[in-house]
């Protein structure tokens, strides 16, 4: 198994010239999810998840990693495993956000703002426009839900997190 240095990409605390680390400083570490996916009729599945953040890119971006469902499950290849890396763009004084969805090939950009302290992503891409919402965030936990809609239409939820802090 090849070794790889993650003090080269993980860091410890934010770059002191970083802007708008305020409102990512509360997702920092590991949750547990429960993971709402609602289909196009309106029912609800539920599943379980982890999300962690992380300081990376020597304290000047916010790096994450999503698993759904946990990998304690031992599910097998079932689920997705993918990651965002987010960083201030100097120019807009907005965050850019990347997600990397590996399991569907999702390759998705996004720009954040803060609304009401927590950040929120959009992104338009082959005609959808796409919301990414973190609220409630707390010490212990937050929310988060993925809107969706298609061509100017009413956004609508597709996935909701429920995220609970993991201990030690």
């Amino acid at each position: 198994m090849l070794s790889f240095p993650t003090d080269a990409l993980l860091a410890s605390e934010p770059h002191p010239d970083l802007p708008g680390a305020a409102a990512f400083a509360p997702l920092i570490g590991s949750w547990d999810l429960v993971v709402t996916d609602i289909a196009d009729d309106g029912s609800a599945t539920d599943r379980d998840g982890e999300w962690h953040f992380s300081w990376a890119l020597n304290g000047r971006a916010v790096i994450d990693v999503w698993i759904s469902p946990r990998r304690s499950a031992d599910r097998g290849d079932a689920g997705e495993w993918g990651m965002s890396v987010r960083f201030p763009d100097p120019v807009s004084g907005r965050w850019r956000s990347t997600w990397h969805g590996p399991a569907r090939g999702w390759l998705i950009p996004f720009e954040a703002v803060v609304d009401g302290g927590a950040p929120v992503l959009t992104s338009e891409l082959d005609g959808v426009t796409r919301r990414w919402i973190f609220s409630d965030v707390t010490p212990t936990g937050f929310r988060w839900r993925a809107e969706e809609s298609d061509g100017g239409g009413p956004f609508r939820v597709r996935q909701r997190f429920v995220a609970t802090r993991r201990s030690g």
